[in-house]
């Protein structure tokens, strides 16, 4: 299928008004966020079946049981939120106080979309041990840990450490929510434009945790020739200074063994994905390949303005609500969690996550167009859809258990 440059774009941005600066801090004022009650609590009947004495007899059988806390206490559908405000949003290390009100959020779109409690958690430490040690004596109060805005190479390690630590799912939705959704909107723009996956050539620009999580799942679907370039770079097996998880990614990634910076390996390629700070310059745009695919995701100033992009490519996706082609983490994250819990899976796997992003595009695949790769944030099929793809992948795997 031939795609031809979507020359409206800002025709959706143009229809949103811009929030005002009261509106966003009157919508903020008091916090996001409050406690409902499941059970009423309107007279002393009520007082003594949900408080004392009744709660007790609740209390002992947990206490005989440890089982029985996952029906009578909120703590199997209660997701913690945690982060230590070292890489929030595009505002880099602003810290925990700071990083809260996106965390409110957080939870927000979690009870919004996917029916869950979540709690926001932000800790005053950057210390990996001291979060590990924290989050395991909090372990009877949550069902699965949500890990957001934990700056690179540090988050790697944390989600890795938590998730040998403790018994329930845990995910850093900044590299897994991201990749998911990428894949999804990848596989939408592939079918597009009906060329398979495996026949393209990818460019990632950034190596941090969403760059090194949607290079990863690229591979896991696929994709044979993935490149990834982060600052000093292409990532290329022996480069000096090459540690850690970018070490790792080389190993398995340019295939064609490139060098040099991003005019190096944007020249020819069919897919651009950016995934940091860094401009685009549009003379680079102009040498991929015909009909080619630009994600340009840094929020909240893409790599290349969407009107620049699209004079050189036949798809244009971006991070941003007031652009067509939204990639954005809420079509993942409320239902991978969702699903997780629902099958109580002990571990968010590759295959749950290959599974969310086939949702997600499968939500999309009826309606597909050059400007609606991933399905709309607020189509309610989303969730439900993610979800039971990944309760599916759950079951029976012991490695999710």
């Amino acid at each position: 299928m031939t795609v031809v440059p979507d020359n409206s774009i800002n025709s959706i941005s143009e229809s949103i008004p811009a929030p005002t600066r009261e509106e966003i801090f009157a919508a903020h004022d008091g916090g996001k966020l409050a406690t409902g009650l499941t059970a009423p609590l309107q007279d002393a009947r009520d007082l003594a079946v949900a408080y004392t004495p009744g709660v007790a007899e609740v209390s002992r059988a947990i206490a005989a049981d440890v089982t029985l806390a996952a029906r009578y206490t909120w703590t199997n559908r209660l997701v913690a939120v945690v982060s230590d405000g070292t890489a929030v949003l595009g505002l880099g290390d602003i810290g925990p106080r700071a990083a809260l009100p996106v965390m409110e959020g957080k939870s927000a779109l979690f009870k919004s979309f996917a029916g869950l409690d979540s709690i926001p958690l932000v800790l005053d430490t950057t210390d990996v041990d001291e979060i590990v040690e924290t989050l395991v004596r909090l372990r009877p109060s949550f069902g699965a840990v949500n890990l957001e805005d934990v700056a690179a190479p540090r988050c790697f390690e944390l989600e890795r450490r938590l998730v040998e630590a403790l018994d329930c799912p845990v995910m850093h939705d900044d590299q897994h929510g991201t990749a998911i959704v990428v894949l999804a909107a990848l596989r939408g723009a592939a079918a597009v434009q009906g060329r398979p996956l495996d026949g393209l050539r990818v460019v990632v620009s950034g190596a941090g945790a969403a760059g090194v999580a949607c290079a990863r799942i690229l591979l896991a679907a696929g994709v044979r020739d993935v490149t990834v370039l982060d600052s000093r770079g292409v990532l290329v097996a022996g480069r000096a200074g090459l540690t850690g998880e970018k070490a790792a990614l080389a190993q398995v990634t340019n295939p064609r063994g490139i060098g040099g910076g991003l005019a190096e390996a944007i020249a020819g390629a069919d897919v651009f994905i950016g995934l940091s700070s860094s401009e685009v310059p549009e003379h680079l745009l102009a040498t991929m390949a015909p009909e080619a695919v630009v994600f340009a995701l840094s929020n909240p100033d893409p790599e290349v303005h969407p009107d620049v992009a699209a004079r050189h490519a036949a798809i244009v996706a971006t991070g941003r609500s007031d652009f067509p082609n939204q990639i954005n983490n809420v079509l993942a994250f409320p239902g991978v969690f969702r699903g997780a819990l629902d099958a109580g899976a002990r571990r968010i796997t590759e295959a749950m996550k290959l599974a969310a992003a086939e949702a997600v595009f499968t939500v999309a695949s009826d309606e597909l167009a050059a400007d609606k790769i991933v399905p709309s944030p607020f189509d309610p099929r989303v969730a439900p859809a993610v979800s039971a793809a990944v309760a599916a992948a759950a079951d029976g795997h012991s490695d999710a258990e």
